[in-house]
């Protein structure tokens, strides 16, 4: 396992980290499956273990902490976020200085930890000022319930540059980590963000690297969903609306390259992204063990600039750019 910093701060996280999101706890028998996960990652390497209060009604936590317990607390990194209802009232939900405090301790409890290392900012708050959050968020490192903090998604560039303005002229504890959606099939950091992570050091830890599993290689054109995937349950159907046949065939052209390369179809993904210094860690999910031990591959795996051109000329990605005259 491969470890880069997490931005331009001095903590180390393994280049492919353990994402709780997919965590199913329903039934002894995947509690089991989810606790040799956590151990297989953290046993081949994985230090970076990602959270949050949303995940399972808080149980998620619970779970991750009780299975991290097992090892020493300064051998790991984890993090959480804050930003969904955690109960009905009208303070119990947003980025305002006072849910934040009260969901820290929330968390803490939920975990057993003293402290949490990376704390995100699930979603943006519209309703609350921005140099609150902020303020709570520096607060919190000060008091040391966490040591470094982020945000996540619509956190837009200019969002970000305002953040750094208010950090700046209040002379805050700094922003480290951005978390973002990104993949082959999603790249709009690219068009603004990416860039503005770069300018200040903020270090990107993307999720859902696989496409929602359309990078797995698994969804085949004219063929029917395999049984069991994603596509056959998700309640939300993200992966159904990827299941296009341009996006299919993109994928089938990528496959032909990981073969070439001897790698799997999601190795080859991973490994694309982290193609990226401003990148700091992928976080993946993986709902048995076996799932989490191949794609841990793709760390250390650098792709050359003719692998990276044939993907970008199979992607058709372009940057936007609006230019006049």
């Amino acid at each position: 396992m491969k470890y880069r910093n997490l931005g331009k701060s001095g903590l180390k996280v393994s280049e492919i980290a353990l994402g709780s999101w997919m965590t199913d706890l329903r039934g002894s028998e995947m509690v089991d499956v989810a606790r040799d996960t956590v151990r297989t990652a953290y046993e081949n390497g994985v230090n970076f273990f990602d959270c949050a209060d949303a995940y399972s009604g808080g149980e998620a936590e619970k779970f991750l902490g009780e299975v991290l317990r097992d090892y020493p607390r300064s051998s790991y990194v984890v993090s959480s976020k804050v930003f969904f209802p955690t109960g009905p009232c009208a303070n119990e939900w947003g980025l305002s200085r006072k849910h934040i405090f009260d969901n820290i301790d929330r968390s803490l409890k939920n975990m057993g930890m003293d402290y949490i290392d990376v704390y995100y900012c699930h979603r943006f708050d519209p309703t609350t000022p921005m140099e609150e959050t902020l303020r709570a968020l520096s607060d919190l490192v000060a008091q040391g319930k966490i040591l470094y903090y982020g945000v996540s998604e619509e956190w837009s560039a200019a969002r970000l540059e305002e953040a750094q303005r208010i950090i700046g002229e209040y002379h805050l504890y700094p922003m480290t980590t951005l978390q973002p959606q990104y993949n082959m099939m999603d790249r709009y950091i690219e068009h603004e963000i990416m860039g503005v992570c770069e300018k200040y050091g903020i270090g990107i830890t993307p999720f859902s690297p696989l496409a929602q599993g359309l990078l797995t290689g698994k969804y085949k054109k004219g063929e029917p969903l395999p049984e069991g995937s994603r596509a056959t349950h998700q309640a939300d159907r993200q992966i159904n609306a990827l299941l296009t046949d341009e996006n299919l065939d993109k994928v089938e052209k990528l496959s032909q390259i990981a073969a070439q390369l001897n790698v799997s179809m999601p190795v080859l993904a991973l490994a694309w992204i982290l193609r990226k210094d401003i990148i700091s860690s992928v976080i993946t999910g993986a709902s048995r063990p076996a799932q989490l031990q191949k794609n841990l591959l793709a760390s250390g795996l650098k792709l050359s600039d003719d692998v990276l051109s044939q993907i970008d000329d199979i992607l058709g990605f372009k940057r936007f750019e609006r230019h006049v005259g």
